[in-house]
């Protein structure tokens, strides 16, 4: 049976699913002064009630991934979505028309859980009902929950005010509540000493019923990320953002670059390895399949892998399921050895987290929206299933005028069922994992009534299918799908159910490429110390410890390493890096800022969207596989889009608040 997870125990426990979490904000009434206060840090119940509270800030419009209404911030380059009037809501994201409320919600929730964090790391004493060990534990959860809200804000805000360290007297002065801007890196060497703090207090690991509480791991992985955004070009010695300044006129940004700041940030991903708690996950090599769960597909032979056991080659493993699972409910929160940070199944509405998230994409036999998809680029960037990278021009020329799989091509070409263009065939298994091509199959089997015979179906998306183009948002304008995240068992219709999925907030995918990118920075030999001063790192750009990082990554997908001359060239793998987390980590809620950290996305985000033509029937399916323009997906990017503006009433309450570039200052 799967486990409960923790902010669903401590909200049902405090009542919040009754009361809004608004007025439970207001327990002013418990706490008219400091013996009050005590008392409430006196009793469990209140005291789960407060930390209840804090953890509850990191939903809603703080979630990592969810439906656009409130993490708008999955929508990079690489997908899209459809609703709200033929993707007007995309437009106006994409042209930083940001809506009011994603951006105002975000930051007053952030740090309305700063102030209740901070509170109880400051009047919780040992010495009362708990123990000492308790009360360090229950503090250095608030001080996660604290330094991860103000990790969010720094992502979307840029430099950030930090708060008083005992929260705000709001018996002060109109004008001693005001608070500037720190610097940026000001905010990420705070959110790091802080997770360094509370890593001291927190478990390595946590049992089944505590998974979405933090852990050592989660609060050094959330300091490696923070570090490593302060080591980008964005916040590194960037002399375009000489303009974003404080009240006083004081530079947010870094004009100075510090090589050092890379080498900061690949020891902090070293302090994660070394904790030795998290590996990737591997689902082993099935010879025998199911309709939902077929058997493996072999990668191509490669006499450097195929013979070898995981991590040094694949032939043990399942690549597809390996990577498929970690996102689609099959794998418990328990079981996920790569996981390292989640707020667990708590999302299983249909209006914010994964569950929203899955249902947009399914098709609507499924019950689905069918209305959130992938870009033609998204779908061009997963390479081969020997390694090559996707060339369109010589697939073309291979096949010529047979680029349909017959019938009696199937078994050559698995998984791609008959009828299916061949663009789709041998690629790497990622890309069956995350991409609804057309003609990919949809096999939605929880179904126990299916009058209509809608399980296990192949979906193509040519005008005048069932999930074509039609009037109104259901249907895709690049005719490309999205599978990730997607159960072979999801069916909202016909008895069906939509699997719950833990949401995976950080993972050690992501861990091992950031250490690796932090290497490839380098020039020179750093000695960094650990995080808790036990031993000293030797940082340096050593070619076999960034191989050491992305060689598993890769080979867990079935693809080969690359080869020593990419290694060699600082610039081919840092090139080779973008490549490899932009398929990685595909709707996780990273590349929309890894192109921003990068500086990438002038270029990258303002590229016009190209997908296939939609406006094609089944008639001239051949037609349908031309490129064109997007015209319902404009883009664009300007410089006001590197970081999320302040709402005009925060301006007006914090007279030293200052805008972020570009926007409005409503002077």
């Amino acid at each position: 049976m799967k486990a409960k997870y923790i902010i669903i125990i401590l909200l049902a426990g405090s009542g919040l699913f009754t009361n809004s979490c608004k007025d439970y904000l207001n327990v002013e009434h418990y706490f008219n002064d400091r013996q009050s206060e005590e008392r409430i840090f006196n009793s469990r119940d209140y005291t789960e009630q407060w930390l209840a509270y804090c953890y509850n800030q990191l939903l809603n419009y703080n979630l990592e991934i969810g439906h656009k209404n409130f993490t708008v911030s999955n929508y990079a380059d690489d997908m899209f979505y459809n609703e709200g009037g033929n993707g007007a809501d995309y437009r106006r994201f994409k042209f930083g028309e940001y809506d009011y409320n994603w951006y105002k919600d975000s930051w007053s929730q952030s740090y309305a859980g700063i102030r209740q964090a901070s509170v109880m790391i400051n009047t919780m004493a040992e010495g009362g009902t708990f123990s000492d060990k308790e009360v360090a534990q229950y503090k250095a959860e608030a001080r996660f929950i604290r330094a991860y809200l103000y990790w969010l804000l720094l992502r979307k805000y840029g430099p950030v005010p930090i708060m008083p360290e005992k929260g705000v007297d709001y018996d002060l002065t109109y004008d001693k509540l005001s608070y500037p801007r720190n610097t940026y890196d000001e905010v990420a060497d705070f959110i790091s000493s802080e997770m360094v703090l509370a890593a001291k207090d927190l478990p390595l690991k946590r049992d089944n019923r505590n998974i979405a509480r933090p852990t050592r791991g989660a609060a050094l992985a959330t300091r490696a990320k923070a570090l490593l955004y302060a080591a980008s070009p964005l916040a590194n010695g960037n002399t375009e953002m000489a303009i974003f300044t404080d009240s006083e006129g004081k530079v947010l940004i870094s004009q100075q670059y510090s090589e050092e700041k890379w080498a900061r940030a690949a020891a902090a991903a070293k302090d994660v390895m070394d904790l030795n708690v998290y590996k990737l996950y591997t689902a082993e090599i099935k010879n025998k399949g199911t309709t939902d769960y077929p058997a493996t597909i072999i990668p191509p032979y490669n006499p450097k892998y195929s013979n070898k056991n995981f991590p040094e080659g694949w032939a043990n493993i399942d690549p597809f399921e390996s990577y498929r699972a970690l996102f689609n409910g099959d794998l418990y929160a328990a079981e996920n050895p790569e996981m390292i940070f989640t707020r667990g199944e708590n999302q299983t509405d249909q209006e914010h987290g994964v569950i929203a998230l899955t249902r947009h994409q399914m098709p609507q036999m499924a019950g689905g929206w069918n209305c959130h998809g992938l870009t033609l680029k998204q779908c061009d960037a997963y390479d081969m299933s020997d390694g090559r990278p996707f060339n369109r021009a010589e697939i073309l020329a291979k096949y010529g005028s047979n680029m349909f799989v017959q019938s009696s091509e199937v078994d050559q070409f698995k998984p791609l069922k008959a009828n299916v263009w061949k663009e789709f065939a041998n690629r790497e298994p990622r890309f069956y994992a995350s991409v609804a091509y057309s003609g990919a199959v949809w096999t939605m089997s929880s179904a126990t009534n299916d009058p209509g015979n809608n399980t296990n179906k192949q979906v193509f998306y040519y005008r005048g299918e069932n999930e074509g183009r039609v009037n109104g948002d259901r249907w895709l304008p690049t005719g490309i799908g999205m599978m990730k995240y997607v159960n072979p068992k999801d069916n909202a219709s016909n008895g069906g159910n939509i699997y719950p999925k833990v949401e995976i907030a950080i993972r050690y995918a992501d861990i091992l490429l950031m250490y690796a990118e932090a290497l490839n920075e380098l020039s020179g030999s750093y000695n960094i110390p650990s995080w808790d001063g036990t031993t000293t790192h030797a940082i340096s750009r050593d070619i076999n410890e960034i191989g050491k990082a992305i060689s598993p990554v890769r080979i867990r997908a079935g693809v080969p390493d690359y080869e020593m001359q990419v290694y060699a060239d600082r610039n081919s793998l840092r090139n080779s890096i973008k490549h490899e987390r932009q398929i990685e980590l595909l709707a996780e809620n990273q590349r929309y800022y890894d192109l921003r950290r990068w500086k990438d996305a002038p270029v990258e985000e303002a590229k016009q969207i190209y997908g296939y033509n939609t406006l094609i029937t089944k008639g001239n399916a051949a037609l349908f596989y031309s490129p064109i323009p997007v015209p319902l997906l404009q883009t664009a990017f300007s410089l006001k889009m590197y970081f999320w503006p302040i709402d005009w009433d925060e301006l007006r309450k914090n007279k030293r608040m200052t805008q972020a570039p570009g926007w409005p200052s409503f002077d």
